[in-house]
């Protein structure tokens, strides 16, 4: 208990005051201080580091030495042989083995230590005068090999620095106090009010009517939606009010003063300047793998008198606990939904049955493409919204849904409607129920939706002040409505934990003790060693170190590395990484990107999409424009041309919206350019998801509607998971993915050209012939033992 007691006496001053708010507040105090001793061993020492990331400083051995051989004029040359048989025995000693391990030399790094140690001394036309002494002495017996280990330790921390400064190191990477960091926050009592409630409950209306009162005040959200419908409303309610995203700076002021309000993406908010009011929106998302620690900063770090969250219920008693830790109270304003939301007894179960309001909500673009032509192919307009589409677009897709004087009245989009869009929806319809996630090891999964995010997407019926008073919400399939029910009656699971990550003054002080080390291998070093107690949790860094290992080979000095590896890019799209690369590497020339340079890179100006493909690779350009915008408020002198970037941007949205517009076009059109008869392979009815299997229709389908079999889009063969058919979960899985390489793999061998019609019709039929044999050929292939068995029998 002594061992525990410790971290109390570094927290603030002011944490005393929590341990007079009486036994809860006492007793949750020393869970975090009992959870900050968990992150140790549990002998109180720290915890073992993981020495697979400690890559070895080459040391090359001696070559021809320009000055006497010192040891071997006092000795005599070294017999090799003789040597090498006695590092071995070095090596194979126990006793030196565990003083190794007494010096930080576990099993690997002692191996990895002896291979260098080894290899230097065998291929060094010299060594130190004191080794050769000590070498020639072993040779001639007059000496154990035990006198090398000092020799070996020496050798072995110049190829693994780490090992002399580990100490320094652990207190570098300690993470188990974040309220410290922040000096001026804590120098202040705040005042923290908790609006819990639902969507469309209004607790982010009272916040933001707190902060539209204020002499000053900083709201921050996590989408530049957000962010810029607050600037628009404070500006418009006469409060001057300036826009800050990583991309875009706008002031309220001509004379671009800085306003006294602040509408921002939480990542840019400042923890240095004071506010009277802060509103911290969707609070919950800092339990975000990824994101969480912009949510963490600007809870602990944010210096205003009153801090507004807004989010849900479940993050209440992790905010309540982290600020116990900070001394400061929580007051929580609990809120319920202001218009009913009903879930429908019936799924929708046929695109005739839609109607206007409507919104079907998918999880994958492919999935998008498929239910907008089959929308539009029953003579209904939809709007299409989904995430990797510019704010702009997705704004005039939202307005063009909206407005009832426009013909379109059906909407399509992924659950990035969940947040940042004001819609008036009816009816939500999830196409599917699973959804492809990033854990927190940066695996990607494929389960169902979670409660919060059903919540969420379902929450956006109904919306209060729309011209519809009441939500519903179904599902496509009937197979999924059950399930979907037993979500949405599923209470939120509690937000547990904060994000943190490392800061670059951190990461700067670890290269400092480790110059030789990849940005790459500092992070992952600075990951295994680092502290966090129960409240905290690291944030996952693959995509840093995606970037960070991308951008090695080029010569930058460490701070503008660490810019260039947080640029907010998706690394799955090959332009902008390339493009991202391209940048880094003229930047270290010391060469400016000016607009001449990213015209050329980009090739515009740009014509309107005549394909899918043509739209895919525009919004990627647009992502290109973002992080040249991103990268111009950082370095300012490198990327100067940041207005006119800014203009052809607007002017590629407008591009970009004329091509979503006519997206079944753009469907068709990628169909019929890749082959004429392409319409054979999607079919306009077939089943978009399923998440429990029939086998009967299964085979059905294979028999009587083989090619429509084949034409199960991407995505959607991950949707067919049970929930409750436990002991079919992995057969299930294996068959969603045969069904997918079935349907988007065909479509895109074909679009491509590497694949014949004929060639499918050859592969249906081999696979129908499989099929009745018994799945992947296991049926012949049993036939063939059964018949082997029979000609070992005639033989006996």
């Amino acid at each position: 208990m002594r061992r525990c007691a410790w971290p109390l006496l570094r927290l603030p001053a002011r944490a005393g005051l929590a341990l007079r708010h009486g036994g809860a507040a006492a007793a949750r105090l020393r869970l975090a201080a009992s959870s900050s001793c968990s992150s140790v061993g549990g002998d109180g020492s720290p915890r073992a580091p993981d020495t697979s990331l400690f890559v070895p400083v080459p040391l090359k051995p001696v070559g021809d030495a320009a000055e006497e051989d010192v040891g071997a004029e006092l000795t005599r040359p070294l017999d090799k042989g003789e040597v090498l048989k006695n590092l071995n025995k070095f090596y194979k000693r126990k006793e030196i083995q565990r003083l190794g391990a007494e010096n930080g030399l576990d099993a690997r790094l002692f191996h990895q230590a002896f291979i260098s140690f080894r290899k230097y001394i065998m291929e060094s036309s010299s060594v130190s005068a004191d080794l050769h002494i000590i070498l020639n002495d072993i040779c001639c017996g007059a000496g154990h090999v035990d006198d090398l280990f000092p020799f070996f330790l020496r050798h072995a921390k110049q190829i693994f620095p780490m090992l002399d400064c580990m100490d320094d190191l652990r207190k570098i990477s300690d993470l188990r106090l974040p309220p410290n960091w922040y000096p001026d926050a804590r120098a202040i009592q705040r005042k923290i009010i908790f609006h819990a409630g639902p969507t469309n409950s209004g607790k982010t209306y009272h916040a933001i009517q707190r902060f539209l009162s204020a002499k000053s005040g900083i709201y921050c959200g996590p989408l530049k939606l957000l962010a810029h419908e607050i600037f628009q409303k404070s500006n418009d309610a006469n409060v001057p009010c300036d826009l800050v995203t990583g991309e875009e700076r706008v002031y309220a002021n001509e004379d671009a003063r800085q306003a006294p309000h602040i509408a921002c993406t939480i990542e840019m908010c400042s923890t240095n300047t004071p506010y009277e009011v802060a509103v911290i929106d969707e609070i919950q998302m800092i339990r975000d793998p990824a994101r969480g620690w912009a949510w963490t900063r600007a809870l602990l770090g944010l210096c205003a008198e009153e801090i507004h969250v807004c989010g849900e219920a479940a993050a209440i008693d992790l905010v309540t606990e982290l600020m116990y830790t900070t001394g400061e109270e929580v007051e929580v304003r609990n809120y319920k939904r202001l218009t009913p939301l009903t879930v429908l007894d019936y799924a929708l179960e046929s695109l005739d049955n839609l109607r206007p309001g409507d919104c079907v909500v998918c999880f994958s673009k492919n999935d998008i493409y498929s239910v907008s032509r089959q929308i539009e192919a029953r003579g209904l307009e939809c709007a299409v919204i989904y995430g990797s589409l510019p704010p702009g677009t997705k704004l005039e897709q939202a307005k063009k849904f909206n407005d009832p004087d426009d013909p379109c009245k059906i909407l399509v989009a992924t659950d990035a409607i969940g947040m940042g869009l004001n819609l008036c929806i009816k009816r939500i319809i999830f196409n599917s129920i699973v959804k492809p996630t990033i854990n927190e090891k940066g695996e990607k999964e494929i389960d169902s939706i979670t409660t919060s995010q059903a919540l969420q997407i379902a929450g956006r019926a109904g919306r209060y002040g729309s011209s519809f008073k009441q939500g519903e919400v179904t599902t496509m399939h009937r197979d999924d409505l059950m399930q979907l029910k037993e979500i949405l009656n599923e209470p939120v699971p509690p937000v547990k934990a904060a994000g943190l990550h490392p800061t670059p003054e951190q990461i700067e002080m670890f290269a400092y003790h480790l110059p030789d080390a990849t940005l790459s291998n500092l992070i992952d070093i600075f990951v295994s060693l680092s502290q966090v107690d129960g409240l905290y949790f690291v944030c996952n860094i693959d995509d840093f170190k995606f970037l960070a290992d991308m951008i090695q080979h080029i010569p930058l000095n460490l701070r503008s590395r660490y810019v260039f590896c947080t640029a907010p890019l998706n690394r799955k799209e090959p332009f902008v990484c390339t493009t991202l690369l391209k940048f880094a590497r003229q930047f270290s020339r010391n060469e400016p990107l000016t607009f001449d340079w990213l015209c050329r890179h980009t090739k515009w100006p740009l014509a309107a999409p005549k394909n899918i493909k043509e739209l895919v690779h525009l919004e990627a350009v647009h992502d290109v424009f973002d992080l040249y915008l991103w990268l111009s408020y950082r370095f300012m002198d490198m990327f100067p041309d940041a207005v006119l970037v800014r203009d052809i941007q607007k002017k590629l949205d407008d591009i970009i919206q004329v091509g979503v517009c006519n997206i079944t076009k753009l469907i068709r059109a990628s169909q019929s350019a890749a082959a004429p008869s392409t319409a054979e392979v999607i079919s306009e009815d077939f089943p978009l998801s399923r998440t429990k299997r029939d086998t009967r229709a299964v085979s059905d389908r294979h028999g009587a509607k083989s090619t429509e079999a084949l034409s199960v889009s991407a995505g959607v063969a991950e949707e067919r998971r049970a929930k409750n058919l436990k002991a079919y979960r992995s057969a299930a899985r294996q068959e969603d993915l045969k069904g997918h390489g079935r349907g988007s793999l065909a479509n895109r061998l074909l679009r491509e050209g590497l694949l014949t019609q004929e060639m499918l019709r050859q592969l249906e039929s081999e696979w129908q012939d499989q099929h009745r044999n018994g799945r992947y050929g296991l049926g012949s292939k049993r036939d063939d033992q059964n018949s082997s068995k029979e000609m070992g029998k005639k033989k006996k």
